[in-house]
């Protein structure tokens, strides 16, 4: 069809083959750069709370205190690092962080519990780390609570009161990450946060190429359609955005034990969907820019903080004021994240995340709208110049 807006999309996807193929830095870019940020984040990024210096005042140094003090040395959240003999010597260590938990035993511990009284033994903690500080908490409290009870069992037991009931037994199941390693929440994540800004940035430069190289003002006065242009340009990108988020959820899966557990055409149909949503984002910047310089500040002021902070990548959206979870909605790694991880973790189908789907469609359709419509101004800015100086 000759007259078809999409009639030019072969011989611009042939064009923009050959440049992306003549230049090596940015196929790199797109390919290697992401496998590469996956390895630094994935191993740099983690949030298990294991092996915390521990510090240990025992001043009654009894049998039953050295059995409070076995309870955690035996586990692998926390690790003696030193014995120390008054509890004053804690905040020196912690000052210099040698340590980052101190337990301290009184004297009378073991007298205590013999004659029936309540011994109050005090953990000390580093809350310079909020986030670490509380896992730590959790831990003690879980382990001073069960050697508690068994105390209180055996004590019972002596005074031939018999095996008393528990009122109410607890059984835990963790689904989906049983073993509650952060590399498996991270992953998908991380995909998403790397495809974002890795296909923005190398987007944006390609019409902006056009425009210093001064070839963008020949194809505005061309017949070359907005469409077919855009098209010519996402398609391969696409492509090479497709073989790049495989390469990646391959390392994921070999690294990090993060394997696919839904439905893969569907996990293809998502990623389409976003993939458009970062090409149509960089394509939009890249017809406002005027220089690779300003494209590529653009690109990473609207992705990279936006897709780290507000998409639910690190810090829950739920738990944000008001206000800013209503800018979320402007960032398309949101509803991204939510389908990747219900589709790779918990291999959950169409119905657990359709809106996302839905809200991330619409997010694709009006960035590419306004990315025609920006290149359509440009075309009649351009056509109008021409008709000028003739």
């Amino acid at each position: 069809m000759k007259g078809s807006p999409f009639a030019c999309v072969p011989p611009v996807m042939k064009k923009e083959f050959r440049q992306i193929r003549r230049d090596t830095r940015s196929l790199i870019f797109m390919i290697f750069i992401p496998a590469f940020m996956l390895l630094l984040f994935g191993f740099a990024l983690n949030f298990d709370v294991k092996h915390i210096a521990l510090a240990v005042v025992d001043q009654d140094g009894s049998r039953t205190s050295r059995e409070l003090v076995e309870k955690f040395r035996t586990t692998e959240y926390f690790e003696v690092k030193a014995e120390l003999n008054k509890a004053a010597e804690v905040d020196g260590l912690m000052a210099r962080e040698r340590i980052r938990a101190a337990l301290v035993i009184p004297k009378t511990f073991s007298e205590d519990l013999l004659a029936g009284r309540s011994p109050s033994v005090q953990f000390i903690l580093d809350g310079a780390n909020a986030m670490s500080g509380t896992t730590a908490a959790g831990y003690a409290a879980a382990i001073l609570q069960s050697y508690s009870q068994r105390i209180t069992l055996e004590a019972m037991r002596r005074r031939g009161i018999g095996e008393p009931t528990v009122p109410l037994a607890t059984e835990v199941r963790v689904w989906y990450n049983p073993e509650l390693r952060s590399a498996k929440f991270l992953v998908p994540g991380l995909m998403a946060f790397i495809l974002m800004v890795i296909l923005t940035v190398s987007t944006a430069f390609s019409l902006v190429r056009e425009k210093e190289r001064g070839t963008m003002e020949q194809i505005m006065v061309s017949p070359v359609r907005s469409a077919g242009l855009i098209l010519g340009k996402m398609i391969p990108y696409v492509l090479i955005s497709l073989a790049s988020a495989h390469f990646v959820l391959a390392l994921g899966w070999v690294l990090f034990g993060v394997a696919i557990k839904g439905n893969y055409f569907l996990l293809l149909l998502t990623m389409l969907l976003f993939l458009v949503c970062g090409l149509a984002q960089g394509i939009l910047i890249s017809a406002m820019a005027r220089t690779q310089q300003v494209a590529f500040l653009l690109s990473v002021l609207t992705t990279f903080l936006p897709t780290f902070i507000l998409s639910g990548f690190i810090f829950p959206v739920r738990n944000m004021p008001a206000v800013i979870q209503a800018v979320t909605y402007l960032v398309p790694a949101k509803y991204f994240l939510v389908a990747l991880r219900a589709i790779i973790l918990k291999g959950a189908g169409l119905r657990a995340f359709w809106d996302q789907a839905l809200l991330l469609a619409a997010f694709a359709v009006l960035t590419l709208g306004l990315a025609m419509a920006r290149l359509r101004l440009g075309q009649e800015d351009g056509r109008s110049r021409g008709r000028r100086t003739r």
